[in-house]
């Protein structure tokens, strides 16, 4: 009897120290971080609504590495080899007059793209737009503002994905797409192509050439996708604009996007710029290229 009630003593410590939690990992161990990765505008394959989180275009962090470098391993020419093996096919600035191009990505946005368009109407400047197919789908009436008011528009693709990420039949589906839908609405087909954080590889580009495309990035960020300040965005422009710069702008972002710094800088921005003595043109009269193919 005594040896029974020891086996059921036994059988009850296992199953309670069965059930209970295990002790945390020792410090110093080393885990995977749970902090969230950044998400661009879109995903491949997702639409860029306006509720989506962004880091709109931006594309400063992505595209500042894949120009320079690609990592080891990796396969093809970095952006900045592609600029020097194909100079006439994509473009970061124009000629060195005294002259610069204001461009906003990531349009139409109703919160954003009228009151951009509402400043540049007041001022009398004439800018540069790049479409994203799917948001012009459903905000067809600011892409005709945009036409009706004297600004080029460009090619940004459909659904705002890494371009890098996609054969070259899916990046010429997402380019025909949006250039399809922009013609209803502007009356041509876009020359002009912005890659979505101006990075494309080389059979892309390659194709882009062989059709007649121009692709254009920039030289000026202003960052505002982060959400900056007037101040900030202000200083961002004017201590990097100079003869022939193409300045990075957003007129559209995902949930939670504020852009209120470029809303509130651009006004300074063109009072300053045209006090040195320079003049505001869209990419097209920047490049000396007709805005339709």
């Amino acid at each position: 009897m005594k040896q029974l009630t020891f086996r059921r003593i036994l059988l009850l410590i296992t199953l309670i120290s069965l059930a209970l939690p295990c002790s945390p990992p020792a410090a110093g161990l080393v885990y995977a971080s749970a902090a969230p990765a950044v998400t661009p505008l879109s995903p491949p394959g997702e639409s860029p609504a306006e509720e989506q989180a962004v880091p709109a275009g931006s594309s400063a962090a992505q595209s500042s590495a894949a120009k320079h470098k690609r990592h080891p391993g990796s396969k093809g020419l970095s952006l900045s080899q592609l600029l020097h093996k194909y100079p006439d096919t994509i473009k970061t600035q124009g000629p060195r007059r005294k002259m610069v191009a204001l461009t906003f990505d990531d349009v139409p946005d109703p919160r954003f793209t009228p009151q951009l368009l509402d400043v540049l109407r007041k001022y009398k400047v004439k800018a540069t737009f790049f479409v994203v197919g799917s948001r012009a789908e459903k905000h067809p009436a600011l892409v005709a503002r945009m036409i009706r008011e004297g600004h080029a528009v460009g090619n940004h693709s459909y659904n705002h994905p890494q371009f890098t990420k996609l054969s070259v039949n899916q990046f010429r589906t997402q380019i025909i797409r949006t250039e399809n839908i922009i013609q209803l609405l502007a009356g041509y087909k876009p020359r002009l192509i912005r890659p979505p954080y101006g990075d494309i590889n080389e059979q892309q580009l390659k194709w882009a050439k062989a059709h007649g495309y121009k692709l254009v990035n920039w030289n000026v960020d202003s960052l505002d996708w982060r959400g900056l300040s007037k101040a900030q965005v202000k200083h961002n422009i004017l201590s990097r604009a100079g003869r022939g710069a193409i300045i990075l702008q957003h007129g559209g972002g995902g949930r939670g996007s504020n852009l209120q710094g470029t809303l509130q800088a651009l006004p300074d921005i063109i009072r300053t710029i045209r006090s040195k003595g320079y003049s505001f043109v869209t990419v097209p009269q920047m490049l000396q290229v007709s805005k339709g193919k």
